[in-house]
């Protein structure tokens, strides 16, 4: 299961959903592209704004500064992930 925890200057995401062997796992190539395009949109708005840490089945982003359009960033990528997690229960978990 993907577990991802949320507060407002920290998202930290973990593990491995389960869905499918790793590499045709449609849940977790769902959570990677959402948070993936999501940094990379903050980052193209304020380089700044964030810093990343991301290993095997890890990323963890620290918010460093706060603006309108970084938090309308962060809050388009939970509103999408927490869509994803009504369609994907089992393997996918927002804390």
């Amino acid at each position: 299961m993907i577990k991802i925890n949320y507060n407002s200057n920290q998202i930290s995401i973990q593990g491995h959903s389960g869905y499918d062997v790793i590499g045709k796992d449609i849940v977790c190539a769902s959570v990677s592209s959402i948070v993936i395009t999501s940094i990379n949109a903050i980052m193209r708005v304020d380089q700044y704004a964030i810093s990343y840490e991301q290993a095997e089945g890890f990323i963890e982003i620290h918010i460093l500064r706060h603006s309108t359009t970084v938090d309308l960033l962060i809050q388009n990528m939970m509103d999408l992930l927490k869509e994803l997690e009504t369609q994907y229960k089992k393997y996918l978990k927002i804390i």
